[in-house]
């Protein structure tokens, strides 16, 4: 695991975080995303909140993993951006997430099946949809298309000092790594990218060619470690110092139990993140964890208590404007 120094770097620091009322922490995350890089961060920024990351630049906000989404989140108070890329029959990387074009857009097929050119002329923003005033469900941009944006344009869209957590999510994953390589060795932008993928190949391939390259460890080996820590009582191998780690806050799961004659299934929603769970990662030193799926000023103060570096959202703007609800009660 690379462990480079990066702006997410500072020590946990629960009791500090709890000491100061919500927005006055919000008020220190924000000036330290504001002012430092990518791959800095003095300690005066040790007892700020969670960064909060806009997943595929707030999906639930503006059509994803466009340009505009990617825009309009930082305007909406995203400190960090989550992009996923896939890669085009003609080797070119751009920023999409399911499988096949007709999730999401006017277009039909498998991306990994179709040419840039042709995946160019898609509107990415023609499935977004949300309620007008009169509760009737519209799709605002049929009218004003977006494109589908290369991972090259959404750098160039992006200030070099907002951290890109780029998720590679296409198999199988060499065509995607090689292309992702070339962009970054061509636009220089290794130290500004951290990876990830739930496909160990595609990050163990990266790992072999580009040992700069900044990765999250993989999802098995997080939720491994968790589920360790929440049956067994376990802390099984922690991770380095330095190591990235990143799963949901909550998650529904199914516990298997194999027995002679079958086996039986137990659905949970797990809420694996205990300060048990933390304690064990952070057991070797720094580790930085990043907490999926948080949407609401409850879940974001429960990460800042256990000590996460950064929180993932669908919407910034909801959280964001959730929380500064919060902050005059929080200050009395």
């Amino acid at each position: 695991m690379h462990s480079a120094s990066s702006r997410f770097d500072r020590p946990a620091t629960p009791s500090a975080r709890s000491a100061r009322p919500e927005w006055t922490r919000l008020a220190a995350a924000g000036v330290a995303a504001l002012a430092f890089a990518f791959g800095t961060l003095t300690p005066a920024a040790a007892s700020a909140a969670p960064l909060i990351v806009a997943h595929r630049g707030g999906t639930g906000d503006t059509p994803e993993n466009t340009v505009q989404a990617f825009t309009n989140a930082l305007q909406n108070g995203a400190q960090a951006l989550w992009m996923t890329v896939q890669v085009t029959r003609d080797g070119v990387p751009v920023m999409y997430r399911p499988a096949d074009l007709s999730a999401l857009t006017d277009g039909r097929g498998k991306l990994a099946d179709i040419d840039y050119a042709d995946v160019h002329r898609l509107n990415a923003g023609y499935a977004f949809s949300r309620k007008d005033t009169s509760g009737q469900t519209v799709f605002p941009y049929r009218d004003h298309p977006l494109p589908i944006p290369t991972l090259r344009e959404a750098l160039a869209a992006v200030p070099a000092n907002v951290p890109v957590l780029l998720d590679m999510k296409q198999t199988p994953a060499a065509p995607l790594v090689e292309a992702v390589i070339k962009v970054l060795d061509e636009t220089n932008a290794w130290s500004r990218v951290r990876l990830y993928s739930t496909e160990a190949e595609a990050t163990d391939r990266l790992r072999t060619r580009r040992p700069q390259a900044q990765l999250f460890e993989s999802r098995d080996t997080t939720r491994n470690r968790l589920v360790a820590v929440a049956l067994a009582g376990r802390c099984d191998a922690p991770p380095a110092p330095g190591t990235w780690a990143g799963i949901e806050l909550h998650r529904q799961v199914e516990v298997v139990e194999h027995f002679t004659l079958g086996e039986g299934i137990s659905k949970v929603v797990a809420n694996w993140w205990t300060p048990a769970a933390v304690q064990c990662f952070k057991s070797r030193g720094d580790v930085h964890l990043v907490a999926f799926g948080v949407e609401t000023p409850q879940d974001f103060e429960a990460a800042s208590q256990l000590g996460f570096d950064a929180v993932m959202t669908d919407s910034p703007a909801r959280l964001r404007a959730a929380l500064a609800n919060q902050a005059p009660s929080a200050s009395k």
